[in-house]
């Protein structure tokens, strides 16, 4: 048993396996197993980034993604959230509202693409609209269920203490779904990424989707795989940020506490 636990005082256990997949990453470069002009070594990627740290473009690009993505998930987290809780609280919210969401989530929101560029064009509504309607879902249906499966034992005592609609809100519909709403939010934060890596390689002209681009037309192999690695580190802090949230808002669940 006490093997067993012992792991739990290394943070680091995470990074174990990343770090031998690059390690073996670049022993296969040094080799020649692997062509740079297909996959450049870990050590010419992290050159290729210090150079466009040094230019500026690095930072600049980095704002500009961030910036995005924040936008597209602030108005569609929030949209999402609203919706979920009409609908998980309200039976009539539900029958009318209900089936036209779920109708529309099994559209691919990337499918859009063509009709989002007719709307907006390809400046930068068409990249938020697209983060945005892809964040809504997963949010929308974790909130949706996070309300919607509160223990009514817990609300009706609630009623019979005599808590008002608002601290009966407060006090246990919200925590009882924040479970489920964090789950909802660590998904959403996934899709974001994954949308605006498509939405910025489409029509842009800034933003990392637009460096990567900008150096496939150049051939720099090693800026696309670093453009690649940037979204993976940005989407892990991302997750990162949201399994925080979740220690710190559910510190009174027991599945929450270690």
């Amino acid at each position: 048993m006490k093997i067993a636990n012992d792991w739990k005082r290394w943070p680091w256990v995470n990074w174990l396996v990343p770090i031998f997949i690059i390690l073996l990453w670049q022993w296969l470069s040094q080799d020649g197993l692997i062509a740079a002009r297909i996959l450049p070594a870990p050590l010419a990627v992290i050159e290729a980034s210090l150079k466009l740290a040094r230019k500026g473009e690095l930072l600049q690009n980095l704002g500009v993604s961030s910036g995005r993505a924040a936008l597209g998930f602030l108005i569609g987290g929030s949209i999402g959230f609203a919706l979920g809780l009409l609908n998980g609280t309200s039976r009539l919210s539900e029958k009318l509202l209900d089936t036209s969401v779920q109708m529309i989530r099994n559209i691919p929101h990337l499918a859009l693409i063509p009709l989002v560029i007719l709307w907006f064009g390809i400046g930068e509504e068409a990249k938020i609209f697209l983060v945005a309607l892809g964040v809504f879902f997963p949010i929308y249906i974790n909130t949706f269920h996070g309300f919607r499966t509160v223990d009514p034992g817990l609300v009706e005592m609630g009623r019979i203490y005599g808590l008002t609609r608002g601290a009966l809100f407060w006090q246990i519909l919200l925590p009882g779904a924040l479970p489920s709403i964090l789950v909802g939010v660590r998904f959403a934060l996934g899709v974001m990424w994954l949308t605006l890596i498509v939405a910025e390689t489409i029509a842009a002209d800034a933003g990392i989707g637009y460096m990567a681009m900008n150096a496939r037309e150049f051939m720099q192999t090693d800026v696309v795989v670093f453009s690649i690695l940037l979204y993976a580190l940005l989407g892990k802090a991302a997750d990162t940020a949201a399994r925080l949230a979740e220690r710190r808002w559910l510190q009174w669940h027991p599945n929450y506490q270690n």
